[in-house]
């Protein structure tokens, strides 16, 4: 019987998948990860994260029924360089993407390093992914499809890897928890960022400065538009988004978007729809699945996980970088979130992106 590492977070995910590795006769050890950032009681009441006390208890209650060993795993150390690089982000008026970071880091990282310490050929995740001949596919359930979280996994892994449920749909995994009586079934998915209290983005970043610097950060600037027009000072730039429309506090004749936030200038540029739309971007640090393109090519491109991909030309570019021309228009591109490159179902890899053009890079 082959040894297998499967990532436990209490959810129906990852506790249905006890059940189907198990009937594919593997041997399970289940790895709980913590990150160690103090929440109060309060929040992890409310929060529907992957790391609370709750979800450790659950993931126990799963391991224990099933009789196998469930290890808790203090990855604080590293949690802390994940929301370091959140805040940051933030800071430089970047869109951050910590599930992702986190995935590379941790869950396909750190866990093959304790999967190799136990003698384990494999790592299993709750992921909605499909891994075949070394390839990572979409998930059968489109509406839940996590591949594009799984961009920077590091291609030496792909050979090493299960997704049990990701040839399921998700009302399908509810029903065999149900039919299997685990007590998670109707447990409400993971939504927010398990260790931003509120899913206020923006207070975090304020407090989390203030605790290691003793001052608040100073991000305050004025709104301005692509006309030149000065519309008075803003609240601070980590309040901000591109592509944000509700929450600016100022009227217009017709509605204004963010377009680009500036670190320097403090200046939050507001234009329209219009305006906000883009048909080239810039991604740097690419990470590829397949063998490393040198020549344009075709695919498909998403820029954030719920939304469609769209064909695109892609033309690779020195020092891991590409560039990309979209066929159709793409609304609210954002330095800092992730471009991932799709053939059909075929995740390829993906790159951070750094701009769009012909606007400056931010």
């Amino acid at each position: 019987m082959s040894k297998v590492v499967l990532a436990m977070s209490g959810g129906v995910d990852s506790s249905v998948a006890v059940e189907l590795l198990r009937r594919e006769g593997w041997e399970i050890v289940g790895v709980f990860m913590r990150h160690g950032i103090q929440l109060s009681e309060e929040v992890h009441r409310r929060k529907h994260g992957c790391c609370s006390e709750e979800d450790a208890a659950d993931a126990q209650k799963v391991a224990d029924r099933y009789g196998i060993p469930l290890h808790i795993l203090d990855f604080h150390e590293e949690f802390t360089q994940i929301v370091e690089y959140f805040v940051d982000e933030y800071l430089h008026c970047r869109t951050p993407n910590p599930c992702i970071v986190c995935n590379a880091k941790l869950k396909f990282g750190k866990l093959f390093d304790f999967a190799k310490s136990i003698g384990a050929k494999k790592v299993a995740t709750g992921h909605y992914a499909r891994i075949r001949d070394g390839k990572i596919f979409r998930g059968v359930d489109a509406t839940k499809d996590q591949s594009y979280v799984l961009h920077r996994i590091q291609p030496r892994y792909l050979n090493h890897l299960l997704f049990p449920v990701g040839e399921f749909h998700k009302t399908e995994i509810r029903q065999l928890a149900e039919e299997m009586g685990l007590h998670v079934a109707g447990k409400k998915d993971s939504q927010e960022i398990c260790f931003v209290p509120n899913d206020d983005h923006a207070q975090f970043v304020r407090d989390y400065v203030f605790q290691k610097t003793g001052k608040y950060p100073s991000t305050t600037g004025h709104f301005v538009t692509t006309s030149g027009q000065d519309l008075g000072p803003h609240e601070g730039l980590e309040r901000y988004t591109i592509g944000q429309r509700k929450g600016l506090r100022l009227a217009f004749r017709e509605p204004h978007y963010v377009l680009r936030l500036d670190a320097e200038t403090g200046e939050v540029l507001l234009g329209t729809h219009e305006e906000l739309a883009c048909q080239d971007l810039v991604a740097t640090q690419a990470n590829w699945l397949i063998p490393t393109p040198e020549k344009p090519f075709s695919c498909q491109i998403k820029i954030r996980y719920r939304t469609p991909a769209v064909q695109a030309e892609v033309t690779p570019l020195p020092g891991g970088c590409f560039q990309a021309r979209l066929q159709s228009p793409l609304y609210g591109i954002a330095p800092g979130q992730a471009a991932v490159c799709y053939d059909g179902d075929h995740l390829l890899g993906g790159a951070w992106l750094c701009g769009k053009l012909p606007l400056p890079i931010v």
